[in-house]
């Protein structure tokens, strides 16, 4: 009972205590894996055959202008090479770890390996059209084939990736972990497994020489055991992946003991943290110097494809919303001049990526003599001190009130979007001065740009505590995505209409 207590907790929860319910299960999660990859090799056998059948139209049927006549449409051949094509294509999805388990279900490498295969099967017709002059087939058709051939699957399989992600809260496709070292570190490493609840780790406890068995040591996460029991925890949980947080060990001997005896199993995978968990969201690269790995921490947490779609979502918003509200903006400014006597932009000197210091735009809001009004009042300058935020702010102009309600304010930071110094969706930007407030997280918050929106203006704003604040500029580090700030955008529109926390 105390097994199925930590393993099956998806089972209690969902189905039931029963015998029979728990062969049921246990059946199903057997073979999940086997019914996903058939699943996913049929869905791409599909779409494949559907790309190639897309391409003949847009090439042939829709007569196109940007297409000449060059080649012979005639369906019979085209067909024909697709059949002949298709376990080529198939072949190099395997071959390039498209079904293997370790590349699915995360992170962009999936998409990457996919436009590699594409992009290989795509040469190999070329160069058979090269190397056998009666091989003639449409460009314009083998474009279109490349494009589809790659775009297709990836859109089934990130849809079958979320079918995925919703049946992992269900306690499928899930492999079981346990966590070596209950140390800072590595309850760091179980809080944010537990808080990425499409990671496919169901994590079942610690392991732990200082604590008793059945210690708590959070939430409902307990000590299993210690180092000396791992045989037995592993036979006993079905223990699929050990992780071991290397800063909890007093020397290497005994994680390289660890790994030898569990490493080189083919139901057990064991992975070692970094021993640097507090800077882990930038990402490590691993290069060799005389045959010696050694490990790089990046200075920035987006790298490659996740910088370029970023980027791309940046400016391909701002630009073309900054002509559209720039009417409103010079409005804006206007009433803000003719307010109260000062410079209509404020400029807030705050800590960009890599600790590099810039100046934030936005439209004054505030008396020039803000300090002088404040000193009146020193029971908001203890709270401004402890929360950098004030509810009621008598440094506020009466038009400032208003464009802070609306979130209007923050528009002139469009600019600092287009500089490259901000992003439309990021952590919150903060002073200088406040980097002591995010302790060991600081380093984590230097390697993304700020955003104009993000995480808290969704969560509430300035009505949320400033620990949680940083909670959730960690989370949005730790968890990016381009669908996160997709999701985070839309959903600013709701928060600034209800302006909830805007003060």
């Amino acid at each position: 009972m105390e097994s199925m207590k930590y393993e099956n907790q998806f089972l209690i929860k969902y189905w039931g205590t029963t015998d029979r319910q728990q062969t049921i299960f246990r059946k199903i999660t057997a073979s999940q894996w086997t019914i996903f990859t058939v699943a996913l090799a049929i869905s791409d056998i599909v779409n494949i055959l559907l790309a190639f059948r897309l391409a003949y139209i847009i090439r042939f049927d829709l007569s196109l202008s940007i297409f000449k006549l060059d080649v012979s449409p005639e369906i019979a051949f085209y067909r024909s090479l697709m059949l002949i094509i298709l376990p080529l294509w198939i072949g190099l999805f395997a071959f390039q770890g498209l079904y293997n388990r370790n590349n699915l279900l995360g992170g962009t490498k999936e998409y990457s390996l996919l436009l590699n295969s594409s992009s290989i099967g795509i040469f190999s017709i070329i160069t058979a059209g090269f190397l056998i002059p009666e091989f003639i087939f449409a460009r314009g058709w083998l474009v279109a084939s490349w494009v589809g051939a790659f775009l297709l699957p990836a859109i089934s399989r990130f849809c079958i990736r979320r079918i995925v992600y919703v049946l992992r809260h269900f306690g499928f496709f899930l492999s079981n972990a346990v966590i070596i070292g209950a140390n800072d570190e590595g309850i760091l490493l179980a809080q944010q497994l537990m808080q990425w609840k499409t990671s496919g780790f169901n994590l079942l406890g610690f392991v732990d020489k200082k604590l008793p068995s059945g210690t708590k040591v959070i939430k409902n996460i307990h000590c299993l055991g210690n180092v000396e029991q791992l045989d037995e925890i592993v036979s006993k949980y079905n223990v699929e992946e050990v992780i071991l947080a290397a800063s909890a060990f007093s020397s290497r001997d005994n994680m390289l003991n660890i790994f030898k005896r569990h490493g080189t199993g083919d139901n057990l995978n064991v992975r070692f943290s970094s021993g640097m968990y507090e800077i882990m969201t930038t990402g490590l690269t691993v290069k060799e110097f005389a045959y010696v790995p050694l490990v790089t921490v990046n200075p920035v947490r987006l790298t490659g494809i996740d910088s370029l779609l970023k980027t791309i979502l940046d400016y391909g918003i701002t630009i073309p919303g900054l002509i559209l509200i720039s009417p409103l903006l010079l409005i804006i400014a206007i009433i803000v001049k003719l307010d109260s006597p000062g410079p209509i932009l404020h400029r807030r000197r705050v800590v960009g990526v890599n600790n590099k210091e810039f100046d934030a735009y936005k439209f004054r809001t505030m008396h020039v003599n803000g300090d002088e009004i404040l000193t009146n009042y020193p029971d908001l300058q203890r709270e401004l001190a402890e929360n950098h935020k004030l509810k009621d702010d008598p440094r506020i102009t009466r038009v400032g009130k208003i464009i802070r309600k609306l979130s209007l304010d923050e528009f002139p930071q469009l600019f600092n979007v287009l500089k490259g110094e901000m992003s439309l969706v990021g952590p919150r930007m903060i002073t200088p001065d406040e980097i002591v407030k995010y302790r060991q997280w600081d380093q984590n918050l230097l390697t993304v740009r700020p955003g104009i929106t993000g995480l808290w203006q969704v969560s509430g704003r300035s009505d949320i505590s400033y620990e949680e604040r940083v909670r959730l500029d960690m989370h949005y580090i730790r968890n990016w995505s381009i669908w996160l700030d997709l999701q985070l955008l839309l959903q600013t529109i709701p928060a600034v209409l209800r302006s909830r926390g805007a003060y």
